[in-house]
C-alpha cells in the first residue's frame, strides 16, 4: 500500500520522504516504482528516503524534521501465526507509539494512521449476523496475534493523543483484506492469500469470507484524509463489498483456467483438525462458517468528507 501511496502522491504535487528498512533497499524500491509508470523526473525529486527500524530510535526524529504530516502505513503481517505472537505484536505496538512520539517531537501535528478492519471485527459475528462499524472494537482476548498487535497499536494511539499530544489531529484508516495489482512482485501477505490459491497447494477451499478493498483506494482515502481537515479525529472502516474464499478462487479460476486451483469448501472439521499441523490454517480456523461484514457507512455518509470510490472492488 505504501508503494501506492508513493505512486499517488507526488501526481498531487506533494513531496514524499518514505522509509525503508535499510537504504540498500531504496534502488529496489525506486526501480519498482519507474518500471511500474512513475516518471522518473518524478522518482528524482520525490520519494528521498530514510533507514528506520520499528524496534529502535535511530533516526525517527530525523526523518520527521520538516515534514507536515506522517502517514505512518508499517505494519508487520505473516499469513503463518507465528510461534510467539510477542514477535508479531511488540515491533506492530512500538513502532506505532515511536512514530508518535518522534512527530510530537518534531512538530507534526497531523498524522494519518493505517489501522485494519481487524479492530472492529471480532468473532463470533454479531446476533442476527449484523454488521461490524467504525464504532466497534475487537474483544482483544478473542482476536489472532495479528489482531491484537493492530488493536493495541490503534487504541493507544488514540489515547496518546487525546492526553500527551493533543496538539496532534490523527484520522485512522481502517481496510479490509486489501486486494488489487502489487506494483512490481514484491507484495504483502494480503496478496499471499491469492497466491496460495493460485499455488494449488490446498485441494479445499475453507469456509470463510473478507470484506475487501482495492490497494488503490486505501491510498487514495489516506490522502482524501490529508486533504480533508474534517477527517481529524476519526476512524473510517473501509471496505469495498464481501467475498467468500471460494468465490474469490472461482474468480482466479477463470482468470487461470489451467491452473491447478481448488473451489470445493472444505469440511470445518477438516480445517480445525489440519491447523493443528499448519499454522496458515491454525490462525484462521475462528473465522470459519462466520460472516463478518464491515458497514463502511461513515464514509458513505459523509462521501464529501472521505471519498475513496474511485475503483471497482478489488473482489
Amino acid at each position: 500500500m505504501a508503494k501506492c501511496l508513493i505512486f499517488q502522491l507526488p501526481e498531487k504535487g506533494y513531496v514524499v520522504r518514505g522509509s525503508v528498512s535499510s537504504l540498500e533497499s531504496e534502488g529496489e524500491l525506486f526501480t519498482d516504482l519507474i518500471m511500474s509508470g512513475l516518471p522518473k523526473k518524478t522518482v528524482t525529486h520525490s520519494p528521498s528516503c530514510m533507514a528506520l527500524n520499528l524496534e529502535n530510535d535511530e533516526g525517527w526524529d530525523a526523518a520527521l524534521t520538516g515534514v507536515d504530516t506522517l502517514m505512518h502505513t508499517d505494519s508487520p503481517f505473516y499469513l503463518d501465526a507465528p510461534k510467539d505472537e510477542e514477535t508479531l505484536i511488540r515491533p506492530v505496538v512500538d513502532g506505532t507509539k515511536r512514530a508518535l512520539v518522534a512527530a510530537q517531537n518534531a512538530g507534526v501535528n497531523r498524522v494519518i494512521l493505517t489501522s485494519s478492519t481487524v479492530t472492529i471485527v471480532s468473532y463470533p459475528q454479531k446476533l442476527g449476523g449484523a454488521t461490524f462499524d467504525d464504532s466497534d472494537w475487537a474483544d482483544l482476548k478473542a482476536s489472532a496475534a495479528y489482531g491484537k498487535s493492530k488493536i493495541l497499536a490503534e487504541r493507544p494511539a488514540w489515547d496518546f493523543v487525546a492526553t500527551d499530544a493533543p496538539e496532534i489531529a490523527l484520522t485512522t484508516i481502517n481496510p479490509d483484506l486489501v486486494l488489487g495489482q502489487p506494483i512490481r512482485q514484491r507484495f504483502g501477505a494480503s496478496l499471499a492469500v491469492v497466491e496460495r490459491i493460485l499455488s494449488g497447494k490446498d485441494p479445499m477451499i475453507p469456509n470463510i469470507g473478507f470484506s475487501c478493498v482495492d490497494v488503490r483506494n486505501i491510498a487514495t482515502a489516506h490522502i482524501a484524509a490529508l486533504e480533508r481537515p474534517k477527517t481529524a479525529g476519526v476512524r473510517f472502516a473501509c471496505s469495498s463489498g464481501y467475498l467468500k474464499l471460494a468465490e474469490l478462487a472461482v474468480i482466479i479460476k477463470t482468470q487461470y483456467p489451467n491452473r491447478k486451483i481448488a473451489t470445493r469448501v472444505a469440511p470445518n472439521l477438516l480445517m480445525h483438525f489440519l491447523g493443528i499441523f499448519d499454522p496458515a490454517i491454525r490462525g484462521i480456523v475462528s473465522a470459519l462458517a462466520q460472516g463478518a461484514e464491515v458497514d463502511n457507512k461513515k464514509r458513505r455518509r459523509s462521501s464529501s468528507i472521505l471519498n475513496f470510490a474511485m475503483y471497482p472492488k478489488a473482489c
